[in-house]
């Protein structure tokens, strides 16, 4: 029988909350946000790590027109639809990446099994009328959360994703990035940010490319993605198109002087894509006022760009070449989007991760040098979703 969720004030923000000994994370009521989550090592004794961003404005108060997303800011949330919404889309005008990364979670109880715990939320949607549940699960002796959001009841084109905002030590180039295979990349179309929105941005609009070290810059020339933070003083959005192919997505940040990998794990044919918000400083707007910086948001989206549902469910630049941007949902099939994160301890001569190899009873993180790192996560979640197993429920 599920039990109660313990709630308290976390950052500023009512949250629910959900630990092991390995670790532990709480979660917005607003919003669903996830952060701060604490990795404590398997036994509980090694170096804790919290790997995301929380909003430097979390105590402030802020201006009544603030959006809800703005006040909450932090970590990991789902977002339906992704993106911006600015243009209506079949009637609906969604606020910024949608009622579930802004409303209010509905606590439906923590289970607990032998091996882990289970957190479930529930949010009924209005915009467009259905029920999304939201699941977050630890596992004991594992620095792994596992997500999974489960949408029901809804009709028609839709755009989704997660939205993890990662934070990196205040030292350039401190975090190496690298993703599994992609069959395509490309700079958001537009600058990002502009003199009329008190800011500004260095990447080239539209620019393409096949490699995250090689990107073209407004100013002339390229810069390299893989290394951050960099550019300071600009906001910048780009987005690679996974392999459908791959068995395991994967996005990974390696943190070699503080002795972690942070990885990401999906079903490509799932979220398609991964969002890349590169935020260091290039907003002067409140509440941003510059101070937003060393920030990274690794998102694996459904969508296109972080334009909205209008444009992801529309023809675009990305459907024309055959990437998917929407799902079409039907009430009697439920859209389920499983989704895995978490650490890796690695020595400090580890560098980008190149390949993540299933092994048996979890995944075998390898460097372009040859090192490995071994992590302990259950992969088969990503398509079954079975939480029962995870927990020993």
């Amino acid at each position: 029988m599920a039990e109660q969720t313990r709630i308290k004030e976390v950052f500023g923000q009512p949250s629910f909350v959900l630990e092991t000994g390995s670790a532990s994370l709480a979660v917005t009521q607003t919003g669903g946000h996830m952060a701060p989550v604490e990795f404590k090592g398997a036994d509980g004794g090694q170096p804790t790590i919290q790997p995301y961003s929380i909003a430097p404005w979390w105590d402030e108060k802020l201006a009544s027109d603030t959006p809800t997303i703005l006040k909450v800011l932090r970590g990991d949330f789902f977002c339906m639809p992704f993106g911006g919404n600015d243009t209506p889309f079949g009637g609906e005008k969604h606020p910024v990446h949608g009622e579930v990364a802004n409303s209010e979670w509905t606590d439906n109880g923590v289970t607990r099994g032998t091996r882990g715990v289970s957190l479930e939320l529930h949010m009924q949607t209005r915009v467009r009328s259905g029920e999304v549940r939201k699941r977050l699960t630890l596992v004991d002796g594992r620095e792994i959360v596992y997500c999974q959001h489960r949408v029901e009841g809804m009709e028609g084109a839709m755009c989704y994703g997660h939205h993890a905002c990662v934070k990196f030590p205040d030292r350039e180039g401190s975090g190496l990035l690298s993703f599994a295979p992609f069959v395509y990349g490309q700079v958001f179309p537009e600058p990002v940010e502009t003199e009329a929105t008190q800011g500004r941005s260095i990447l080239q609009p539209g620019a393409e490319f096949a490699s995250l070290d090689s990107v073209p810059l407004v100013t002339g020339g390229t810069t390299d993605l893989s290394h951050y933070p960099a550019r300071r003083g600009y906001e910048d959005i780009a987005m690679v198109i996974a392999d459908p192919n791959l068995g395991i997505g994967w996005t990974a940040v390696s943190f070699p002087d503080e002795g972690y990998v942070w990885f990401a794990l999906k079903d490509p044919k799932v979220l398609a894509g991964t969002v890349m918000w590169i935020s260091n400083g290039g907003r002067d707007a409140p509440p941003w006022n510059g101070r937003h910086v060393n920030v990274m948001g690794l998102e694996e989206v459904t969508a296109y760009f972080h334009s909205g549902l209008a444009e992801s469910a529309e023809e675009n630049p990305f459907t024309k070449k055959g990437f998917r941007t929407r799902v079409d949902l039907t009430g009697g099939t439920p859209l389920v989007v499983n989704y895995i994160m978490g650490i890796a301890r690695i020595s400090n001569d580890f560098g980008f991760v190149a390949e993540v190899q299933p092994i048996s009873e979890g995944i075998k993180l390898l460097d372009r040098k040859g090192n490995e790192a071994s992590v302990a996560v259950n992969t088969d979640f990503l398509t079954t979703g079975d939480v029962e197993t995870l927990i020993g429920a």
